[in-house]
């Protein structure tokens, strides 16, 4: 139980420093600083202590956080492609005012005054995927604290979750459509809690694919180590005899 609550003290920090990123958004959207400011004082450095925990975590020997972060920036990253097959169609239909990682990108390189170019748009989809991730890590470490599991209606709740809370945030608002999108009509409330909930299922399913190929490719490597659970193998016999 000390070893559990050990592994929880450690889990945090790094849920906190995976929801910077998906947190800048409404915080730029209710007026806390520019997201251009927050991409470079907070989105970027969060990113980097994250991945300054997970070589700390494999170094120390606590691999366990190592792999959370890992698998679920794999997982998250990915999942967000299972969104984007709803979100874009959407978008292109109509169902939703604008393309949200367009205007992220435009944000984040401040160009509002000038419009959308190649690179913001490559900005904003990798901030858009980087949230993804962050997600993805957030699931990853609710799963290794035993407060969600790697499973499909698991998944498909947290991202209803997200897909309300996006509704609710001021992101919603600030693209004039009203709280929830109400002034622009069920379709958008409709195309966001789709996407969000097939991102969620996906995000368990890959989740556990992901976790269960790491870990036999570990088990794998340890051929002549002693592995966790399992007497050493002995080491091969020489071939060179006298």
């Amino acid at each position: 139980m000390a070893f559990s609550r050990n592994r929880t003290v450690l889990i945090l920090p790094v849920m906190v420093l995976a929801s910077v990123p998906p947190i800048a958004f409404p915080a730029a959207q209710m007026g806390y600083a520019g997201l251009q400011s927050l991409g470079l004082y907070a989105i970027i450095p969060s990113g980097a202590l994250l991945l300054a925990a997970a070589l700390a975590s494999r170094w120390k020997g606590r691999r366990d956080i190592t792999s959370l972060i890992i698998n679920g920036t794999i997982a998250g990253a990915a999942a967000t492609l299972a969104l984007e097959a709803v979100r874009y169609p959407g978008f292109r239909l109509g169902f939703m005012p604008g393309n949200l990682p367009r205007l992220m990108g435009v944000l984040l390189l401040d160009r509002f005054a000038h419009g959308p170019s190649l690179a913001s748009d490559l900005v904003g989809f990798a901030y858009h995927f980087w949230n993804g991730a962050s997600f993805g890590i957030i699931f990853a470490a609710l799963a290794e604290t035993g407060l969600a599991r790697t499973r499909p209606l698991w998944g498909l709740g947290y991202g209803i979750l997200i897909g309300i809370g996006f509704l609710a945030s001021p992101v919603v608002e600030s693209l004039g459509v009203g709280r929830f999108g109400v002034d622009f009509g069920w379709r958008f409330a409709a195309t966001v809690l789709t996407a969000h909930a097939s991102f969620g299922a996906s995000l368990a399913l890959l989740l556990h694919w992901v976790t269960s190929c790491r870990r036999r490719g570990s088990l794998d490597g340890q051929s002549v180590e002693h592995v966790p659970g399992r007497p050493p193998r002995p080491s091969a016999a020489p071939t060179d005899l006298p």
